[in-house]
């Protein structure tokens, strides 16, 4: 397996234990599991919409309360408000999850989000230049792991 094929057997466990423990593959894991709802909803995660606002970039919908009251409290400092707007604790997206998380599925979605979301960027966004930054650092307590993004100077 190459360092850029993810192990999806680590991933989704799960894949493992079909066919009496002789395992599926991940396109027929999802055949089963997957559904539109999901697939419609996911699309927001993986391509949000970015709007722009006050000479930022945020993940729409925002609080433009939300958005003063971190402008006041960063004394305007746009990359701050942006990279504190924009950020997600990975877990978090999943919070009403039942499933148990572990640190591998937190670093694959991170690294993930972190490529997506830097190509949707550069496409919304072609003149402008960002960070996107994912925190994929081994060993941390899974509630750590976050992704942000704000524009850097050119």
């Amino acid at each position: 397996m190459s360092p850029s094929t993810p192990n999806f057997d680590e991933l989704i466990p799960e894949l493992k234990e079909w066919n009496d423990g002789k395992g599926i593959s991940i396109d027929t894991w999802l055949e089963v599991y997957g559904n539109f709802q999901l697939t419609i909803a996911y699309r927001q995660l993986f391509w949000p919409d970015f709007v722009e606002h006050d000479n930022c970039v945020l993940v729409a919908p925002f609080s433009s309360k939300t958005y003063e009251d971190f402008f006041r409290h960063t004394n305007g400092d746009r990359a701050a408000v942006e990279a504190v707007m924009n950020h997600h604790h990975i877990l978090d997206l999943f919070s009403e999850s039942k499933q148990t998380a572990t640190e591998a599925q937190m670093r694959y979605i991170g690294r993930t989000l972190q490529e997506i979301w830097t190509a949707k960027l550069k496409r919304d966004f072609p003149h402008r230049m960002f960070a996107v930054s994912f925190n994929d650092i081994p060993g941390l307590d899974l509630v750590d792991y976050q992704i942000t993004f704000s524009q850097r100077a050119s």
